[in-house]
C-alpha cells in the first residue's frame, strides 16, 4: 500500500512554547512505502493479526504515533477521519497490556462518545490483538447490564466504553478503573459536542494519575486542550498531513454540492443509487422522523435499505448495521448518530439529504467514505433556505462550492458528473434487485434496558399491569356512582 508524505508537528502541551527537541520532522517522503507495523515496533503477534486482514502498511498517523506511545508518552493525535486513528493508540495500548499478571480488573480504557463506535473500536482491538490473547469488552447504553457485568467480574484487559455506560458501571461498584495504566478519549470533540465533558472528567480522575493518556480526534477545539493541559504530562501534539496538504478532507473524495428541491430529493437520491460502480452508501439526515421516511421510500423503490437512528431500540440499530456490513442491504439511512463509528469496507458513496448544521458534521459525515487509501463520492443537497449555511461551511473548509448549481432529478450533470446510465429512473429494475434486505438479518436480543412494563414507568401497579392468568377468577365490573353536589341519585341510592 503506497503512501503519501507526511509531516509531524510536535509541541509539548505544558508550556507556551514549543519545545525545540520536538520541531516537524518529515517522517516519510512521496517516492517510498510507509514502514510495516514490525518495522515500527509492533508486537509480531499483533503485526501478523493485522497482515491477516489485509492491514501491513502504516498510516501516517500510525507511523508517527506509534514510536512515541510505545515509550508511554502522552499522546494528542489528530488527523483527517478516516486516516487510521484507531490503530494509531489501539497497537500501543495493546502492546503495553501486562497479560501475565494480574488480569481481574482493566488495564487500558477507551471512551468513546457513540454506540457505535464503541462497536467498532472493540471490535477493531479485539481483532488486533487476538494473538495475545487480549479480552476486550465494549460497554454501552441500550444493553442489558448483566451481561456485561459478568464479563467484567471474569476478567477484562480493555474496556471500550461510552461515558455514560461506563460511570454507571463504576457507580454500581462493577467495574473498578484503579488498575487503568492506558487511557484513550477517542472523538474527544465529538464528546464536548455531545456535552459529555464534565462525565469524561470524572472517568479520567478516577484513573491512577500515573497512567499513558491518548486523546484522539479530527478536530481540537480550545476546551479539549485545555482538558489536556490538565489531565496529560506534556503530551507530544502530532498532525500527521501531507506535505502540502492543507485541506480538511481527504483528496480521494469527490465531493459533489447541489441546490436541490426538497419534493424531489427522493426522486434525485433513487437516481444516485443507479450510479454505475457504486458500492455500499450512507445517507445522513438530520432528524428521525426524516430518516425513517426516506428508509421506506426508498424500499418501496425496490433498494434495499436500513436505518440507524435514535427512536429505534439498540437490538434494531445494530440488526441493520450488520445487514450493511455484510451486504444483506446497500444503503444505510442515519441520522448524526452514525456520522463517528461507522467504518465499514466499500462504502463508496455517502449523501447528505440536508445540508449538514457546521464545518465539523460534514467533514465526520463525508469522512464515512474515502477511508483507509480508497476513493469516495459525496453528494450534499442544500434547500434553497440553506444556501447560506452552506456557504459559511464552505468558506470554513476552504472549499470551493460557494454557489451550488440549481439541480434537479432530470438535469443533465447529475447524469454525468456521477456516472448515471441515461433513461434511469426513480425505481430499481426488479432484476437488480438482488439483496437479501433487512429483513434477512436477524435481531438480536439485547435484554435492553428502558423496555420495561408500564408499572416500572410510572404506571399504576397491579393485575390491570400484568395479562391475566388462566384461573384467576373473573373481576366484578366497576359500579360507578353518579352524584349531584355531593348527594347519590336517587336510583343510585335505591340500588345501593
Amino acid at each position: 500500500m503506497a503512501i503519501g508524505g507526511s509531516l509531524a508537528r510536535g509541541h509539548a502541551l505544558g508550556g507556551s512554547e514549543p519545545s525545540k527537541s520536538n520541531t516537524g520532522v518529515l517522517l516519510s517522503s512521496t517516492t517510498e512505502l510507509a514502514p510495516t507495523f514490525a518495522e515500527l515496533g509492533a508486537d509480531p503477534r499483533i503485526a501478523q493479526a493485522l497482515a491477516e486482514d489485509g492491514i501491513e502498511r502504516a498510516f501516517p498517523i500510525q507511523e508517527q504515533c506509534l514510536p512515541l506511545a510505545l515509550e508511554g508518552n502522552d499522546l494528542i493525535g489528530q488527523a483527517k477521519t478516516g486516516t487510521g486513528k484507531t490503530l494509531g493508540f489501539g497497537i500501543p495500548l495493546l502492546q503495553r497490556l501486562d497479560l501475565t499478571g494480574d488480569r481481574s480488573r482493566p488495564q487500558a480504557l477507551v471512551v468513546v462518545p457513540t454506540r457505535e463506535l464503541c462497536v467498532q473500536v472493540a471490535d477493531d482491538l479485539q481483532r488486533a490483538g487476538r494473538h495475545l490473547g487480549a479480552r476486550v469488552l465494549a460497554v454501552y447504553g441500550g444493553r442489558a447490564y448483566e451481561p456485561q457485568i459478568e464479563a467484567l467480574a471474569k476478567g477484562i484487559d480493555v474496556v471500550v466504553g461510552t461515558p455514560g455506560r461506563v460511570i454507571d458501571l463504576m457507580t454500581r461498584k462493577d467495574l473498578s478503573l484503579a488498575s487503568v495504566r492506558n487511557l484513550v478519549l477517542d472523538e474527544a470533540d465529538e464528546m464536548l459536542d455531545m456535552g459529555f465533558l464534565p462525565d469524561v472528567e470524572k472517568i479520567v480522575a478516577a484513573t491512577p494519575a500515573s497512567r499513558q493518556t491518548m486523546l484522539f480526534s479530527a478536530t481540537m477545539p480550545g476546551q479539549i486542550l485545555a482538558m489536556a493541559r490538565r489531565y496529560m504530562s506534556q503530551p507530544m501534539h502530532i498532525r500527521a498531513a501531507a506535505p502540502g496538504d492543507e485541506g480538511s478532507t481527504v483528496d480521494a473524495i469527490e465531493q459533489h454540492i447541489w441546490r436541490a428541491h426538497p419534493m424531489d430529493k427522493v426522486e434525485l437520491v433513487a437516481r444516485i443509487l443507479q450510479a454505475q460502480d457504486r458500492g455500499l452508501c450512507i445517507i445522513f439526515t438530520r432528524t428521525k422522523r426524516k430518516a425513517q421516511r426516506i428508509c421506506d421510500d426508498l424500499t418501496e423503490r425496490g433498494f434495499a435499505v436500513g436505518t440507524v437512528h435514535g427512536d429505534l431500540g439498540q437490538g434494531a440499530r445494530e440488526q441493520a448495521l450488520r445487514a450493511f456490513r455484510s451486504g444483506k442491504v446497500d444503503v444505510l439511512v442515519a441520522t448524526d448518530v452514525a456520522a463517528r463509528g461507522i467504518d465499514v469496507e466499500g462504502v463508496t458513496h455517502v449523501i447528505n439529504f440536508e445540508c449538514p448544521e457546521d464545518e465539523k458534521t460534514y467533514l465526520h459525515r463525508v469522512g464515512r467514505t474515502g477511508r483507509a487509501g480508497a476513493s469516495g463520492v459525496a453528494v450534499t443537497l442544500v434547500d434553497w433556505e440553506d444556501v447560506s449555511r452552506w456557504q459559511m461551511i464552505n468558506r470554513a473548509l476552504g472549499l470551493a462550492f460557494a454557489d451550488p448549481p440549481e439541480t434537479y432529478s432530470t438535469s443533465d450533470h447529475v447524469y454525468t458528473g456521477l456516472n448515471i446510465p441515461k433513461g434511469t429512473g426513480g425505481s430499481l429494475p426488479r432484476a437488480e434487485r438482488t439483496r437479501a434486505g433487512l429483513a434477512a438479518e436477524q435481531i438480536e436480543d439485547l435484554g435492553e434496558t428502558g423496555k420495561g412494563p408500564k408499572s416500572s414507568r410510572g404506571g399504576k401497579p397491579g393485575a390491570n399491569n400484568q395479562p391475566k392468568k388462566s384461573g384467576d377468577a373473573p373481576r366484578p365490573p366497576r359500579r360507578r356512582r353518579r352524584t349531584r353536589g355531593g348527594k347519590a341519585q336517587p336510583s343510585q341510592a335505591a340500588s345501593a
